[in-house]
């Protein structure tokens, strides 16, 4: 399996793959919230019968078809989400 974009280009010689990781699961996470939050609220316009669409349409195609690690990396390397580090005292 070949990953795109490459652990290099990822990094930029900004950060170490470790960052990368860690900076990747959180990203993951957000978008696997932000997904959950879509499909309960789409679940309660369904059961309220305000809608006549299937749950799949009411969701964003982008989280509702891809992993969340997918994504994560995708918006990480577009620059979408951005690696902050804080200032050590």
């Amino acid at each position: 399996m070949i990953n795109k974009p490459s652990v290099e280009a990822m990094t930029n010689d900004e950060l170490n793959r470790y960052e990368l990781v860690i900076a990747t699961a959180k990203c993951a996470r957000i978008i696997t919230d932000e997904y959950v939050e879509q499909r309960a609220y789409a679940e309660k316009l369904i059961e309220r019968k305000e809608t006549d669409k299937p749950i799949s349409a009411l969701i964003d195609k982008d989280i509702r078809d891809e992993k969340a690690v997918k994504n994560a990396v995708a918006k990480l390397y577009s620059g979408e989400y951005k690696v902050v580090h804080l200032e050590e005292n």
